[in-house]
């Protein structure tokens, strides 16, 4: 089945619009990367310190995540994407102008709330407006677009550390490096607030509010003559008697429903892998095992070039193959990985500053595992986790189911960051590391067990 001409490039185009959403959480979560050093000396911060100032960004996200549906269900989601993409150009703005810990964090959790929104609302919209043939691979675009957006945070770190000279060093306009790394995301923040005022509403909110001629508009500039079916279909999934709300995730008397903590299961495990140390301490991690600040930083523009290509792999087979073949490849290939980043941090000895080295076999060992690592997990768990959370809850569950998964998700990334410095001078990466590869294996158990296909299923056939 294919779709008319016109109909695929306006939908293709909408779902670009979202997917800039996207590229600001990926921008928002790896700038912090090259700034952790400015942190630290700007705010004269310990490890606990700097972990806070690192990990304050995802406490905002979580709230944003949780509260994002249900606004959604209320006022729409291009409306709260909105308010998301304000919350962008403040954060952005304020993050580097902050003079203290406490106003950062302030800024960082503002930023988060537009993350935590944009990160649940963007690939649910997606899959709202497209159909079902093709839905995998649009909605795989927003995993793109954070792996692009974490790639741009990376190149434009390296590059602003390289002018200064380091990323502590002043600038432009007497204002160190590191403020300029957070600076730099206002441009598409700006972009993703008026691209916004373009796309429509999505169809699903609208029936579910009971405004039909408008929903029936939004479906025939998406699908043409087809869309008068698709309207009778999507308004007899939301047939019950009361408009989407939270509690339609919980049965009566047994807590969430099954699917539902299918949903927190995923959210969970693509964060316990531990992927986003990589994002958020590269730099640092790279340091720790003897780079250099501007090596780290070109180790971690490597690693977005990776990850976009395992991405654009996905989005080329994810119709064809299914979600649950690639999260189980994912699952094996990030514990395997894991394990030997692993062994190779063991081997490794601290020096009189306690700083681990690795001999250079093991360095190269772990500097090509954690790369594979990274494409196995940008292959599967990246895309596909957004995907299915998107697509897997029945209309009447969506907004309410992925407002639970999406606070869960996000917890669980706060808590794997705010734990990997205490845990880098307490028990050593390679504990940590093996506990990471623990999760992925045990991931891998959960896709086999509970974990059910969703490839060209309708929205509207979806079960709870």
């Amino acid at each position: 089945m294919t779709e008319p001409k016109g109909h695929f490039g306006r939908t293709l185009l909408i779902a670009l619009v979202a997917t800039i959403g996207g590229f600001l959480f990926g921008f928002d979560s790896g700038v912090i990367n090259g700034t952790v050093k400015g942190l630290q000396e700007a705010f004269q911060a310990d490890d606990i310190g700097t972990g806070f100032n690192v990990a304050s960004m995802l406490l905002g996200c979580a709230v944003g995540a949780f509260f994002a549906g249900n606004l959604a269900n209320t006022f729409g989601r291009r409306s709260i994407l909105m308010i998301s993409a304000v919350f962008f150009i403040i954060s952005s703005w304020g993050s580097g102008i902050a003079g203290g810990s406490s106003e950062f964090i302030v800024y960082r959790i503002i930023g988060g709330l537009a993350v935590g929104a944009a990160s649940v609302l963007a690939p649910a919209y997606i899959c709202e407006i497209a159909p079902a043939h093709i839905r995998g691979r649009l909605s795989s675009i927003q995993q793109i677009a954070i792996i692009v957006g974490l790639f741009t945070s990376f190149v434009s770190n390296y590059f602003i550390a390289d002018i200064a000279g380091a990323s502590t060093n002043i600038l432009w306009l007497d204002y160190e490096a590191w403020r300029w790394m957070f600076w730099v995301e206002l441009l598409p923040a700006v972009v993703f607030l008026i691209g916004l005022c373009f796309i429509p509403e999505s169809p699903r909110y609208l029936v579910a509010r009971g405004k039909h001629e408008h929903a029936l508009s939004v479906l025939s500039s998406l699908m043409g003559a087809k869309a008068k079916e698709k309207h009778t279909a999507i308004k007899a999934s939301l047939a019950t008697d009361h408009p989407p709300r939270i509690s339609d995730s919980f049965a009566k008397g047994t807590g969430l429903r099954p699917i539902v903590w299918v949903g927190v299961g995923l959210a969970a495990f693509q964060q316990l892998v531990g992927i986003n140390v990589v994002f958020y301490y590269g730099a640092v991690l790279w340091q720790a095992v003897g780079f250099n600040e501007s090596d780290s930083l070109l180790i971690n523009i490597i690693s977005g070039g990776v990850s976009i290509a395992a991405c654009l792999v996905t989005m080329a087979v994810i119709d064809k193959i299914g979600r649950k073949p690639i999260l189980l490849i994912g699952s094996i290939g990030m514990a395997l990985t894991l394990g030997a980043v692993c062994a190779a941090f063991f081997t490794g000895t601290l020096d009189a500053d306690g700083k681990l080295q690795l001999g250079n076999n093991a360095g190269i060992t772990a500097l090509v595992a954690a790369n594979l690592y990274v494409i196995f997990f940008n292959f599967s768990w990246g895309p596909v986790m957004w995907v299915m959370l998107g697509e897997m809850f029945p209309n009447q569950l969506r907004g309410s189911a992925l407002s639970i998964s999406g606070l869960v998700q996000w917890l669980s990334n706060f808590a794997i960051t705010m734990t990997f410095p205490i845990m880098l001078v307490s028990i050593g990466l390679g504990i940590t590391y093996g506990i990471y590869a623990f999760f992925a294996l045990v991931s891998a158990f959960f896709i086999l067990k509970f974990v059910h296909e969703t490839k060209g299923v309708e929205l509207e056939d979806m079960k709870g």
